[in-house]
């Protein structure tokens, strides 16, 4: 029988049992409750904003967007964003899924923590991004009801969250800092670390090969 929270039914079907079932195993209660918010508050966004969203797909979205963050798909050479986008794209291909709607997915992850962009894309990108602002940056509270809040945090509680997130962030990306060039990720290590070294926009433009 489908679960019914808040009025956000999740799907009753084989690729989100096991899209569970595969994010339950690799996450501790921090990520896994964070991960499963993060589709109720997109659905109930999206919803409120009219949005057509494919909630398969946003299950996969939530759940897998910061699969990056764990140690068993994290690499050391790319974004976090990008391990979980790769593994969702992969997940849902090898779940009949076609080519764009696993694009769309990937998509989300690979962009939800770049601002504005993905409210401008498919509604199955936007979805994620609004779940993570809500979630993780309290932003549009104003658009889900106090009993909706109530009944989402009753199903996923986020005790001491704020310090249990920023750590997540921290422990996901400390092996690959390069890569938080360009991105806010780089505001989290900086942190935890006063002496990690940022790299700087304008040097890179400054002291280029490119001769003046």
């Amino acid at each position: 029988m489908p679960e019914t929270i808040a009025g956000i039914t999740i799907p009753d079907t084989e690729l989100v049992r096991e899209a569970t079932s595969l994010v339950r195993a690799v996450t501790d209660d921090t990520l896994f409750n964070h991960s499963r918010r993060v589709f109720l508050w997109g659905m109930l966004k999206a919803t409120a904003r009219g949005l057509e969203v494919d909630p398969e797909l946003a299950y996969v979205g939530g759940l897998f967007h910061d699969l990056g963050l764990t140690s068993a798909y994290a690499t050391k050479d790319r974004r976090f964003e990008l391990d979980g986008a790769e593994a969702a794209r992969k997940f849902l291909l090898d779940h009949g899924r076609n080519e764009t709607q696993a694009r769309n997915v990937w998509l989300a992850i690979a962009l939800h923590t770049t601002p504005e962009v993905p409210l401008q894309l498919a509604p199955e990108v936007a979805v994620v991004t609004l779940g993570v602002e809500t979630d993780v940056l309290g932003l549009d509270l104003d658009e889900i009801s106090d009993e909706q809040t109530s009944e989402v945090i009753a199903a996923h509680p986020r005790p001491d969250f704020k310090k249990r997130i920023l750590r997540a962030f921290y422990n996901g990306m400390i092996d690959r800092p390069d890569t938080t060039f360009g991105t806010m990720n780089d505001d989290v290590l900086a942190y935890f670390d006063p002496s990690f070294s940022r790299k700087d926009f304008v040097q890179i433009i400054q002291n280029n090969a490119w001769p003046e």
